[in-house]
């Protein structure tokens, strides 16, 4: 969606997943800037249009709701050449430093300072192309920096890039609005930039992580649920992890199908979160919940981000046997999890305390569900279409 700061002309993107609240979130903030964003009823696409960029600073109580609000900061520095963005919030699951963010933008010309909680940042005399190293891998910084460098006269090149899908999917979307960028999907990017960008129409990529979750449910709860266009070429990790524990996944075109018998449990199995192409930190929690009835035990190594273990105390609530050790865990599977008022504290925490209600015997409550809503839309009438007893309170 920032994309629509880097030009005057229209962007247009389907399969956009509209009620969840990170869109509207974005949007406040990108209509706070100027573009003019407009939905088209009934359907999954989303109209922007930035042709006046009228305000180059995004405030606290906008960015507060969402740390992606940061992808605002490379945009807007290359269309207007200032940005005052505060500094972002989000699910609270570890630091999350932007300094290279920053690092990046400053090897383009941009002079940046940090003052009352915001990023302020200038380049006068335009940003210029840069050979850029990240010192470790950073999906939002390697975004910014790449629609930074698609408005730039000159030739950028990033190293030890992040390869995920979603930054490669960003990369062909600036493709299509006028940029030339070699190396999507890997980890060294050269873009070379255009004065203006244009229009572009642009299909958004499956959520491979909403696609992991559905995959993990099936093999918590068993049945059979076909996934319809969900990209398995984007979880090649998570496939073999879950056909290793006993998991049957097929793929039928686009589709996959994923099945376990019900009553059959699945194999412990150890897992690390690692950067894209490894297994994703963002379906760790929900895998967690999935070795908590497995035969015999698993460990789960988390390497991304300091404090994503939250969700642990509130499983043990429900009867699992879960013993954590600095960023690592051992989980050893029992025979049933017990219903329990638990307390969701960050997005993909939520949805693996719902995974484990689905399993739990008696009734689940889950508090704080508005992380949910966040990266998750209708998950509770997608449950229920597949045979959960689940419904909203409030």
């Amino acid at each position: 969606m920032c994309v629509s700061l880097l030009s005057e002309e229209p962007i247009t993107f389907n399969n956009m997943p509209l009620a969840l609240r990170d869109i509207q979130t974005m949007s406040d903030l990108l209509e706070h800037l100027g573009v003019q964003i407009k939905v088209e009823n009934g359907k999954a696409i989303l109209h922007l249009q930035g042709d006046q960029i009228d305000n180059s600073t995004a405030p606290y109580d906008l960015v507060r709701k969402m740390r992606a609000s940061i992808l605002v900061l490379g945009p807007l520095l290359a269309r207007t050449g200032h940005a005052k963005v505060s500094l972002p919030g989000g699910c609270a699951i570890g630091t999350r430093p932007v300094d290279m963010h920053i690092m990046g933008l400053e090897a383009m010309g941009a002079k940046i300072r940090l003052e009352d909680g915001y990023i302020i940042a200038e380049a006068p005399n335009g940003l210029h192309g840069a050979k850029i190293a990240f010192p470790k891998v950073t999906v939002t910084g390697t975004e910014n920096i790449m629609m930074a460098a698609a408005l730039v006269d000159g030739e950028t090149v990033i190293n030890n890039a992040a390869m995920e899908p979603e930054v490669t999917d960003l990369g062909e979307c600036l493709v299509k609005m006028g940029a030339e960028i070699e190396g999507l999907g890997t980890s060294r990017l050269v873009i070379r930039g255009k004065k203006k960008l244009h229009a572009a129409t642009h299909d958004v990529i499956a959520d491979r992580i909403e696609t992991g979750t559905f995959m993990i449910a099936v093999a918590l709860c068993g049945g059979t649920l076909r996934l319809k266009k969900a990209r398995p070429d984007t979880l090649r990790a998570l496939i073999g992890i879950l056909e290793a524990a006993g998991v049957s996944i097929t793929e039928d075109g686009e589709d996959v199908i994923v099945s376990k018998p019900e009553g059959v449990r699945i194999k412990g199995i150890d897992i690390m979160t690692e950067p894209y192409p490894a297994f994703p930190t963002d379906l760790q929690a929900q895998f967690m919940t999935m070795l908590t009835l497995c035969e015999g035990a698993g460990m789960v190594t988390e390497t991304i981000f300091e404090n994503r273990f939250m969700h642990v105390p509130e499983l043990v609530r429900m009867g699992a046997n879960i013993s954590t050790q600095g960023n690592s865990a051992i989980i050893r599977g029992v025979q049933k999890l017990k219903g329990a008022p638990v307390m969701a504290t960050d997005l993909r925490a939520s949805v693996a305390l719902v995974l484990a209600g689905l399993v739990a015997e008696g009734e689940t409550f889950v508090h704080r569900i508005y992380h949910l809503d966040r990266g998750y839309e209708n998950v509770v009438e997608k449950l229920a279409a597949c045979g959960a007893d689940i419904s909203r309170i409030r």
